[in-house]
């Protein structure tokens, strides 16, 4: 992949982050489960971001500590087990971005 393919999907990543943060900022567990709209709109930035980082190099991934499986798998889960999602594991993994915001961050400092 191209330099700037590769810096897109990283900002797709980083974009879907700041989005979800946003969706939920002040949002209690109980409204999030209530507001199907939300659920919806979260679920498909976790899609983004899981579908992105299958297109990152896997040599530039190895070089930042993060298990970047989880982001392929929860994408794979949404997508092929749509029935069986529970929105609480969506809640919680929205309130769970941080380490993988800070891998974004530095992948974009150091590589572009």
């Amino acid at each position: 992949m191209d330099k700037v393919a590769l810096k897109e999907r990283i900002i797709h990543i980083y974009n879907a982050i700041g989005l979800i943060e946003k969706f939920i900022k002040d949002v209690s567990e109980s409204n999030f489960l209530d507001d199907i709209k939300l659920q919806s709109a979260v679920q498909y930035q976790f899609l983004i971001i899981g579908e992105a980082v299958k297109y990152i190099d896997i040599t530039i991934l190895e070089k930042y500590p993060y298990p970047w499986h989880i982001p392929r798998s929860f994408r794979n889960f949404i997508i092929h087990e749509y029935h069986g999602v529970k929105m609480e594991r969506i809640f919680y993994a929205s309130n769970d971005l941080n380490s993988l915001k800070t891998q974004i961050e530095q992948i974009l400092k150091n590589e572009f």
